[in-house]
């Protein structure tokens, strides 16, 4: 396995601790080995490909723990006249953008499926690492429910082989469902506790499945290698019966009250903000007119309710609700996260060292240390000057993910 190093820049390396100038990161095949200054890494004897920052910030592969990336936009009657297949060609386009906006690993949070997470694993299509939880379970009505008062549905998940049916009432319902998502390949299931912005028949507010239910889920789960649950999860009881049934991350939480807030300090629940997502309603076209108002009515208690949980010292990672908005699109997050009173460097290590531990990938992925695995971004800006600058792709000048380098733009 040959040798790269990667040198002349300053290092943000996921930690939270200062920047190190002057940095030089060796990797060996997939792997990094050292990291320090230039000057103070013992070189092997072995040819090296080297990689100059040209002075810009090196950084950890970034990581986005709420993304749908079999889709993008709400445009239901162009979404519903387009051949199922065609959806897989124009994902790999998506995938593509995301890897050029310098996120190298991302968890689905319904859509994608096994041969999806495998076509990239084994070279076939580009994209960033996946961690799939294949759909969103729903009850009747609620928020994966794709019924519309029309008679019509619209499913955003539809069942295929591969993607189980989502719909499930009830304990023992439930309890096959699990079961049925982790035979199709789900590294996590997604369950829907609350209403939501993008349903047609209910709202954010609304509170789905039982405490019981949602019990299940998190038992069924474990039995399975210990698997977690993620719970789409926006009002306030909603919220709290998936803390308290043991949920691994909150999706969302747009209404957080003190108790659910203290609740999710004392168990560690994580916390995924995307803050973008009902933004990005409001800005995109042909978003249906539920969608539109209900984002304008809960847009403002969302950022309070994210500012009050940071500052309780709730488990905060980057997440963005990708599709909602355009992939590549997704370090706008950042930004947004600085608004609600986090710093930059927070900001930065909620997109790496913390979403890493969210998907339980902290023992390879989040920080540029030693026997961790060479996910890699050199951003031509410094981020803790200004952290809207990755926003823009072309400051994104090189993406290494698993030793191989996916864009190199330094020259440009």
């Amino acid at each position: 396995m040959g040798y790269t190093l990667i040198h002349n820049g300053t290092l943000i390396d996921g930690n939270g601790r200062s920047p190190l100038k002057n940095a030089a990161v060796l990797v060996q095949g997939n792997k990094i080995t050292a990291v320090g200054r230039k000057d103070d890494i013992i070189l092997p004897n072995d040819d090296i490909t080297m990689i100059d920052a040209r002075g810009g910030t090196i950084l950890p592969g970034l990581i986005d723990t709420h993304v749908h990336i079999m889709f993008e936009g709400m445009n239901i009657p162009q979404m519903m006249t387009t051949p199922f297949s065609l959806n897989f060609y124009k994902a790999q386009q998506y995938m593509r953008r995301t890897i050029d906006a310098g996120i190298t690993s991302v968890r689905d949070a319904a859509g994608a499926d096994l041969g999806v997470k495998q076509a990239i694993e084994q070279g076939y299509i580009v994209g960033p690492r996946l961690q799939i939880s294949i759909t969103a379970l729903s009850i009747t009505g609620g928020h994966g429910d794709g019924w519309m008062p029309s008679g019509s549905n619209f499913d955003l998940f539809p069942p295929y082989p591969g993607m189980p049916s989502n719909i499930c009432d009830g304990v023992e319902e439930v309890r096959k469902k699990v079961r049925e998502v982790l035979r199709a390949g789900a590294d996590i299931i997604k369950v829907c506790s609350t209403g939501g912005v993008l349903s047609p028949t209910d709202h954010p507010e609304f509170t789905q499945f039982s405490l019981e239910e949602l019990e299940v889920m998190v038992q069924e789960a474990a039995y399975r290698r210990g698997v977690k649950v993620m719970s789409h999860a926006q009002g306030t009881e909603g919220v709290k019966n998936a803390v308290l049934a043991g949920i691994h991350s909150i999706e969302h939480g747009i209404f957080l009250d003190d108790e659910v807030i203290d609740l999710m300090v004392e168990r560690g629940t994580f916390l995924v903000p995307t803050l973008l997502a009902p933004v990005a309603v409001l800005e995109m076209a042909n978003m249906p007119e539920y969608g539109v108002r209900k984002a304008r009515e809960t847009i403002e208690i969302h950022s309070e309710s994210i500012g009050k949980a940071y500052r309780a010292g709730v488990k905060i990672a980057m997440g963005t609700d990708a599709a909602v908005m355009p992939h590549g699109t997704n370090l706008r997050e950042l930004g947004l996260m600085c608004s609600i009173g986090m710093s930059p460097m927070e900001a930065l290590v909620a997109t790496t060292k913390v979403a890493a531990e969210c998907l339980g990938w902290e023992d390879r992925l989040g920080t540029v240390e030693a026997g961790k695995l060479a996910d890699i971004v050199i951003a031509k800006t410094d981020p803790l000057a200004d952290i809207r600058s990755l926003e823009n792709n072309d400051n994104i000048a090189l993406v290494m993910q698993d030793g191989k380098v996916l864009k190199d733009i330094r020259g440009k």
